[in-house]
């Protein structure tokens, strides 16, 4: 008679921790099935069926299958856009890496106004991307921009940065580069506060040079955040639009046209937008990503089960 009551309250219990469980995960599942599920969903749609304006509002699309990803591939656009994207994402993430390292290792010394200068290499980062994207149009203006201004000071001749097909890719990467800095300056330092100070001692005992320590216990002790950086700054570089397009609008003669700026163009940079090929080029970034994300995935999962 006693197992009665005890085994109802312990059958109670675990029903009240599952029901409380559903209660914090309901908040975020709702949030990602409105901000990440149904968007993904309806660009999938739309990249699936012949949208125009008409029936964009009214919903009556007839489907079309993979028609409007076989446009894409067929444009001529295509090609250049595509080796645009990886240049201008590999290159931005080559440097910005670099000197985000290098200075994280510089500000890691702490000496004096450390902080202090810290904080003013983040003003990049902080600013709207709009002010950042007009300064660096302001100064890479061919007539009146500082840029040449100081190259003609020494004897170089004037560049149209952003008028010319040779340059306007070169000047968007430049700006992009300098807003993604403060970026991994951050994460990379934080990276470099749980090295143990002791480590370091013991290889300058050893008389292991300053070269010396960052290969064997810097650089080895921060693959973990140095791989969550690159795939954070792959994912947010893929999608860069505003600086290319507040700067070059990826041109001239589509000179600076990435994936992000061709699919605005094609949704809504022309008369008649194509909402089909716009959505397509799209999913192909999200791909790209998730495949990024992937590999991410498995190389940590490896790396842990070793």
């Amino acid at each position: 008679m006693s197992q009665g009551p005890s085994t109802s309250h312990t059958t109670k219990a675990p029903r009240r921790g599952q029901w409380a469980a559903w209660a914090f995960l309901a908040p975020v599942t709702l949030y990602l099935a409105l901000f990440y599920a149904y968007p993904l969903y309806r660009n999938i749609d739309l990249s699936l069926r012949n949208y125009t304006v008409r029936s964009f509002v009214q919903g009556d699309a007839p489907f079309t299958g993979a028609d409007n990803y076989r446009t894409v591939f067929d444009d001529p656009t295509f090609a250049p856009a595509l080796l645009h994207t990886v240049v201008f994402t590999a290159v931005c993430l080559l440097f910005q890496y670099v000197i985000g390292l290098a200075l994280a290792v510089f500000f890691n010394q702490h000496f004096r106004l450390s902080v202090t200068l810290r904080a003013l290499f983040l003003v990049p980062w902080l600013l709207p991307l709009i002010v950042s994207a007009s300064t660096w149009s302001w100064m890479f203006n061919s007539e009146s921009g500082v840029v040449n201004a100081l190259s003609g000071a020494v004897g170089v001749d004037q560049v149209n940065w952003l008028t010319s097909p040779s340059w306007s890719l070169t000047s968007v990467i430049t700006a992009n580069i300098w807003i993604g800095v403060p970026f991994n300056l951050v994460v990379l330092y934080s990276g470099l506060q749980s090295v143990p100070a002791g480590l370091y001692e013991a290889a300058a005992l050893d008389g292991a040079g300053a070269w010396r320590r960052f290969w064997s216990i810097t650089f080895p002790l921060l693959r973990p955040v140095s791989a969550i950086t690159l795939l954070l700054g792959l994912v947010y570089t893929l999608k860069v639009f505003d600086i290319i397009w507040i700067m070059t609008k990826g041109g001239p003669a589509d000179s600076s046209t990435t994936f992000a700026t061709w699919s605005y163009q094609l949704g809504f940079g022309n008369l008649v937008p194509a909402f089909g090929p716009g959505a397509a080029v799209g999913n192909l970034l999200v791909v790209a990503a998730l495949v990024f994300g992937l590999v991410y995935v498995r190389v940590q999962r490896k790396q842990a089960l070793s």
